[in-house]
């Protein structure tokens, strides 16, 4: 679906469709504040991990940049191993039995990508391979739920390889997508390909962007499961899980005004229909395929009036 939509944006062009991409922007808008607000309530329950939620959010409005983001996580651990280690330990989920030898040799692999791929991709930084880097960075370094990959990945593409309105409607469509927030790759990838791509070429560099944002996490999981349960009852890892995770809010709340609300919101109405968005998403759970059918429609119905 997000291959389809990608290829279908880049061939389609004028008024109606100018108008869709926006309804999509202010999707992003609606989705990326109740993400914030959901996930607040639920890893921000005190002061302290508050604190350091406005403290990563400061720190990324003012700095920006995919570096100052794994800083802000970094001081969110720190922080947390030093003032959150008392926070509740995690339930177990029931975890199927790696060997340590797997565990370790997945942490090597890993590794090895992470200090590899941008060395290799150095020489043809414009390849599949660069765009494999680039997607394989930021799996690495995303931590905390999928909604996190936005800021990092618009640091890393934009304006370099796509522009911000083509970023953000990617995004906005990929809401209306089942699965993972991780398929936004496939669109990407498929907006990347060299001009004049046909389907086959441009099918290659999707599926690149694809595997490679899901490598990392799949390899992490298998280093961290021998490891889990010593992990979940040590009061600094979970002081530390618990300001990573109120670190990860401050982040995503940073996006949420750049570049999510700077890019989509001019005027009134535009707050308006984000508004209605918001509220379907939170009070009435609808689901984000009609979110996405409202904006959407709302932007269309609003360009026939301009």
């Amino acid at each position: 679906m997000m291959f389809a939509f990608a290829r279908l944006s880049s061939h389609v062009a004028g008024p109606l469709m100018t108008s869709a991409l926006e309804g999509l922007k202010l999707v992003a808008v609606a989705v990326v504040a109740q993400a914030v607000w959901s996930m607040g309530h639920k890893l921000c329950p005190d002061l302290k991990r508050t604190a350091l939620a406005l403290a990563a959010a400061t720190l990324l409005l003012v700095f920006g940049g995919a570096v100052v983001q794994l800083i802000a996580l970094m001081l969110g651990a720190l922080g947390g191993m030093l003032l959150c280690r008392n926070a509740q330990g995690v339930e177990a989920p029931s975890l199927p039995p790696v060997d340590r030898r797997l565990g370790l040799a997945a942490v090597f692999v890993f590794l090895a990508l992470l200090i590899l791929l941008p060395l290799a991709a150095a020489a043809a930084p414009r390849s599949v391979l660069g765009l494999g880097s680039i997607m394989y960075r930021a799996g690495a370094l995303v931590f905390g739920g999928g909604h996190v990959v936005l800021p990092l990945l618009r640091d890393l593409l934009v304006p370099g390889w796509l522009g911000d309105n083509a970023f953000l409607a990617g995004y906005g469509a990929a809401q209306a997508a089942p699965g993972p927030l991780f398929t936004f790759a496939a669109y990407l990838g498929a907006l990347i390909a060299p001009p004049g791509s046909g389907v086959g070429q441009a099918a290659l560099w999707s599926a690149a962007a694809l595997g490679f944002i899901f490598l990392p996490g799949l390899l992490l999981a298998s280093a961290a499961m021998p490891l889990w349960n010593w992990l979940r009852r040590h009061p600094m890892a979970r002081g530390a899980l618990a300001g990573a995770n109120a670190a990860v809010v401050g982040v995503l709340g940073a996006a949420l005004y750049s570049p999510i609300w700077t890019s989509a919101i001019h005027g009134p109405l535009d707050v308006a229909i984000a508004l209605v968005a918001f509220l379907a998403l939170e009070r009435w759970r609808a689901a984000p395929l009609l979110i996405v059918l409202f904006c959407v429609a709302a932007a269309l119905t609003r360009a026939q009036f301009r």
